[in-house]
């Protein structure tokens, strides 16, 4: 039987909350330390720990079948690569950044001056998009302290909180585009471990609908049950349940975390009660 090879990063954010999806999707990891291969005991799995920047090649020639990786990184080495979902974690963004005492007006201000950065393809492809002429610096690691040690006039890295750059005096002026974790797949996938990939696929996509929505219960009058049952924006038709008491129901739906607040405001004034939001595990449609 094939076993599915799935490429992660070896350490760090990144990794920690791949392995997170991995196990809420219901595949157990036999992960020890520092291995660099670990095989589920429950799904036809295997897990590649690789270091993040090779990921990319590693699909591009069907070493792995697919990957959970930052789109940034799919940005600069991997663009003939599909994403074939968006995960929601990892979220950060590639930004152009200066030192806080430079004048920034506009990107042009950048024009003739050295760049420091680890995303050479996505730099000059942005800057190139811009008409400005910009001069590279490629580094790999501390990124930031380029302009501090006279290496660079600004840098182009990844940014999430801020605070690495604030550190360093640094201040975001730009941002070149804006990346999360994806599960990426090789053009290389035979139709065999495609199957295995789409039964992954599967849970991934009810783990990440069961994140975004809440399950509701109320008790309502019958009188409004019409009324309210409008209000709901649900998978397909409320749950309605009489209660003990006279005249009243019980009603339970599915609700969008992003409308929770907008939709809870307008149930309570349409007669809603006693309004009970619980988190859902798993939703499968």
């Amino acid at each position: 039987m094939s076993t599915l090879k799935i490429a992660i990063q070896k350490s760090g954010r990144l990794s920690d909350e791949s392995l997170k999806m991995l196990k809420d999707c219901g595949i157990s990891i036999n992960n020890g330390n520092d291995q660099l291969k670990a095989p589920a005991t429950n799904f036809p799995l295997e897990v590649l720990f690789l270091r993040n920047s090779d990921i990319p090649q590693y699909l591009q020639d069907g070493v792995v079948d697919v990957a959970i990786v930052g789109s940034n990184l799919l940005e600069e080495k991997g663009e003939t690569i599909s994403i074939i979902e968006k995960l929601g974690f990892s979220k950060c963004r590639v930004s152009v950044a200066v030192p806080k005492n430079f004048q920034f007006k506009t990107i042009s201000d950048l024009n003739g001056l050295r760049i420091a950065t680890s995303y050479p393809n996505t730099v000059l492809k942005y800057f190139n998009s811009q008409n400005i002429d910009v001069e590279l610096h490629e580094i790999s690691g501390s990124v930031e302290i380029a302009p501090n040690i006279g290496l660079a006039d600004a840098i182009v890295d990844i940014v999430s909180s801020g605070s690495t750059l604030f550190n360093n005096n640094l201040k975001e002026v730009a941002v070149i585009l804006k990346s999360e974790a994806v599960l990426a797949v090789s053009p290389k996938i035979c139709a065999e471990k495609d199957a295995l990939l789409q039964r992954l696929r599967f849970r991934i996509q009810s783990v990440l609908k069961s994140q975004k929505s809440r399950y509701i219960l109320m008790n309502v009058p019958n009188i409004k049950i019409d009324a309210i049952s409008k209000i709901l924006p649900v998978l397909k038709s409320p749950t309605i349940v009489p209660l003990t008491q006279e005249g009243w129901s019980s009603i339970q739906s599915v609700i969008d975390e992003e409308k929770f607040w907008d939709v809870i405001d307008q149930l309570k004034e349409a007669g809603a009660e006693d309004i009970l939001v619980c988190p859902i595990e798993k939703m499968v449609v």
